[in-house]
């Protein structure tokens, strides 16, 4: 069983940044997939960015070019850095793993994001 531990979040400003992050709790880059998800206010559960094991990484049309997701083997952490918040952004970021091969799904306990003057 994995666990993700998830920190950062926060309050900020629009056009600030913020830099979330996602731990696991066992060596987990391999054929598998993580990143996060957001879900704001009376709104479904949407993807933001994942990266493959190899460092293939995919983008919502609305944070490409603002958003970029990482990742450190070695701490099995993923990052997702957030520059030029906008008020839109603000949701409730969750992290995920999901094995490729198993189909093993796993979820962070979520963070708050609000981007508001």
């Amino acid at each position: 069983q994995v666990h993700l531990v998830e920190s950062g979040g926060g309050l900020v400003q629009p056009g600030g940044s913020l830099e979330l992050s996602c731990e696991a709790s066992d060596n987990i880059f391999d054929r598998n997939v993580m990143g996060y998800y957001r879900q704001g206010p009376g709104e479904q559960r949407e993807l933001v960015a994942v990266i493959f094991t190899g460092g293939v990484t995919k983008y919502a049309a609305s944070v490409e070019g603002r958003f970029t997701i990482s990742k450190i083997n070695a701490e099995n952490t993923v990052y997702l850095q957030m520059n030029r918040l906008k008020p839109e952004d603000t949701a409730v970021y969750y992290c995920n793993f999901r094995d490729l091969v198993s189909g093993y799904d796993a979820w962070g306990q979520g963070t708050q994001v609000t981007v508001s003057s």
